[in-house]
């Protein structure tokens, strides 16, 4: 088993006023060579939202970008005419592929947004740009693995298709209770909110640690906790 661990703290991170990110990889102004990705996982963002703020349009290609609203809502336009808000408990996939343009905004006049964005290279290139965006049942990740995002070639019923071998899921741990989770790939476990032990290493909330080159892994929440699991392939 092979591990890296990235603390919280030592994120990268980035006060533009209306906007306050914390970079887990090397992202716009923030650079560190040794932080440039976890295997297909390029870029892993937590972004804080003022009110009535947000992105202009602004274009991609290549990339799987999914979004996952933490608190607030964040409401979204693009080049395939897709005009709606995404929501807490929603997840939103994209696939730019040969290229889309689209902005995100927060609508409203008093509470901040925040919302995980994250970017996955394409197992393919210039694929048809696709948009979509599911509620996910938060009883259905109540100390189980709730499968959010799947490839498209191999999708699981009821999870968000991407344009590669990724797999993500989202899981919600009593105190106390644990889990084993078996790798497809290697896995990032990004803790949104609580505490657990996983591969003999202690995560805070917004701590995360990548694991490759093993089977499986145990996780045991030392209080309630919110769990992102990033599965990858490494090259």
């Amino acid at each position: 088993m092979k591990t890296i661990v990235h603390k919280a703290a030592s994120r990268g991170f980035a006060n533009h006023g209306w906007l306050q990110s914390y970079h887990t990889f090397s992202f716009a102004g923030y650079h560190n060579p040794e932080r440039m990705n976890f295997g297909m996982l390029r870029v892993l963002n937590d972004d804080i939202v003022k009110p009535k703020m947000g992105f202009g349009t602004h274009p991609h290609n290549n990339m799987e970008i999914i979004s996952i609203p933490i608190s607030g809502a964040l409401s979204h336009k693009d080049s395939m005419n897709n005009q709606r808000s995404i929501e807490v408990g929603e997840v939103q996939v994209m696939s730019a592929g040969t290229g889309l343009t689209h902005s995100e905004f927060n609508d409203s006049s008093t509470d901040e947004v925040n919302f995980l964005q994250l970017w996955i290279f394409p197992e393919q290139q210039n694929v048809t740009p696709y948009y979509n965006q599911k509620k996910f049942e938060a009883t259905e990740r109540k100390n189980k693995f709730q499968s959010v995002i799947s490839p498209k070639t191999q999708q699981i019923e009821g999870s968000l298709p991407v344009s590669q071998q990724a797999y993500i899921f989202m899981v919600d741990l009593d105190t106390d209770f644990e889990i084993e989770y078996k790798l497809k790939n290697g896995a990032y476990f990004f803790l949104i909110d609580g505490e657990i032990s996983i591969a003999d290493e202690t995560l805070e909330k917004r701590d995360a640690i990548g694991i490759y080159e093993t089977n499986k892994v145990t996780i045991k929440a030392k209080k309630e906790s919110k769990l992102l699991v990033i599965d990858v392939p490494m090259n």
